[in-house]
């Protein structure tokens, strides 16, 4: 087997509005009009948004909210992520750094989603 990429990935969230809203806002992503669960469009891939009550028939275990980590690649400079977070009132919890990210070492900050998720924004 030879997997190509990863197509969408699915977050456990408490309000499937706000976490659109959020994702859409402060990050640019198109909120999708053209899939099976709510979601935003992030490059190529998806990410869809359900609740614990709202799973699919095949569902995590134990879905929970807040228990995501992903990370995000920007296209823009880090001091202009900054300032859109800032401008957004959202909170960096890691300040830029340099981290090892899947194609070398990028620079990146950590945030929180509304529901506790952790997002690496980062810029290679």
């Amino acid at each position: 087997m030879n997997i190509r990429e990863i197509d969408h990935i699915t977050l456990t969230v408490a309000d499937v509005a706000r976490s659109e809203r959020f994702y859409h806002e402060v990050f640019d992503m198109p909120i999708l009009t053209d899939a099976p669960y709510p979601g935003v469009r992030a490059g190529k891939q998806r990410i869809y948004f359900t609740t614990k009550e709202t799973q699919p028939a095949i569902a995590p275990a134990q879905p929970t909210s807040g228990s995501i980590a992903l990370s995000l690649v920007a296209k823009n400079p880090m001091n202009e992520i900054v300032n859109h977070l800032k401008s957004y009132f959202v909170e960096i919890v890691d300040e830029p750094k340099q981290r090892q990210g899947t194609h070398g070492k990028v620079q990146s900050l950590l945030i929180k989603d509304p529901d506790g998720n952790v997002v690496e924004v980062a810029n290679y």
